[in-house]
C-alpha cells in the first residue's frame, strides 16, 4: 500500500526537537533530522488505512454540533458539580447499536464522545458493532440514543463512507 508522504511533517517535528532542546548546536540537528525522518516512516506502519475524508460542509457542520455540544455539556456538568441542580443526576450505561464500521469514523465518533463533558465511551463491541456509552445524567435514553445516530454517526459515514 502506498503511502502518502507529508513534506511538513519531518520539518515540524525538527523544529519542535530543537525547541524542546533549546539548543541549536550541530549534534541536536543532526540528532532531530534524524528523528524527523524516521518518524513519519515508523509511524506510517501503524496506520493501515489511509483516511479519505469527503463532504467538507458536512465535516463543518459536524464540528459547529460538537462545538455546541460540548459548551451546553459543560454548563450541565457544571451545575451538577456546583450543585445548583435540585435532583440527583441519573448515572447510568447505553448500548447502542452503530450502521458505521469505518475505523476511522469509529476514531472521530470516540473522541468525540470523550471530549464531551458528561460522557464517556465505554466500548465497543465489534461483533455486534455495538457502543457503550457512560453518561453522566442519563434522563432520556431515546434522546441520547437519537444524538448520537442523527447528529454524529449520520455525518460521520457521509464524511468517512
Amino acid at each position: 500500500m502506498k503511502q502518502h508522504f507529508q513534506p511538513m511533517l519531518p520539518v515540524v517535528l525538527l523544529g519542535l526537537w530543537l525547541l524542546l532542546n533549546d539548543s541549536l548546536a550541530w549534534h541536536q540537528w543532526l540528532i532531530g533530522a534524524a528523528l524527523a525522518l524516521a518518524i513519519p516512516k515508523l509511524a506510517n506502519t501503524l496506520r493501515p488505512l489511509p483516511a479519505r475524508p469527503r463532504r467538507l460542509v458536512v465535516a463543518i457542520g459536524l464540528v459547529w454540533h460538537v462545538l455546541l455540544d460540548v459548551i451546553r455539556s459543560n454548563i450541565a456538568v457544571g451545575r451538577i458539580i456546583l450543585g445548583t441542580v435540585r435532583q440527583q443526576p441519573q448515572v447510568g450505561f447505553l448500548k447502542i447499536p452503530l450502521d458505521m464500521r469505518t475505523p476511522h469514523g469509529l476514531a472521530v465518533l470516540s473522541i468525540i464522545i470523550t471530549a464531551t463533558p458528561g460522557t464517556v465511551w465505554a466500548g465497543h463491541d465489534q461483533d455486534s458493532n455495538e457502543l457503550t456509552l457512560h453518561v453522566l445524567d442519563l434522563q432520556d435514553e431515546e434522546v441520547w440514543l437519537r444524538t448520537i445516530k442523527e447528529r454524529y454517526e449520520r455525518p460521520l459515514m457521509e464524511i468517512f463512507g
